[in-house]
């Protein structure tokens, strides 16, 4: 069995050991879809689709919005590898 490169291992290492606290933003587009109160009602329509469609589309850009935030502000300059 081949081992790992001790580059493979300190990256590991470094992803373990990382506390930053924007990682909290994280949570957001897990625990806001579970709340039901946004999908309580038809009304309003967006380009004839319930909110309950719409707000699919919303929960993915919310997603992708708030995960390319926090790796912009927790990734490390080039030079610190």
């Amino acid at each position: 069995m081949a081992t790992p490169e001790p580059e493979a291992l300190d990256t590991a290492r470094s992803r373990a050991k990382d506390k930053s606290p924007w990682n909290w933003l994280l949570f957001i587009p897990i625990v806001v879809p579970l709340i039901p109160a946004f999908f309580n009602a038809d009304s309003p329509r967006l380009f004839g689709f319930p909110r309950f469609y719409w707000l699919q589309l919303a929960w993915i850009l919310l997603g992708v919005g708030t995960t390319t935030l926090v790796y912009q502000m927790t990734k490390k300059k080039r030079g610190d590898l």
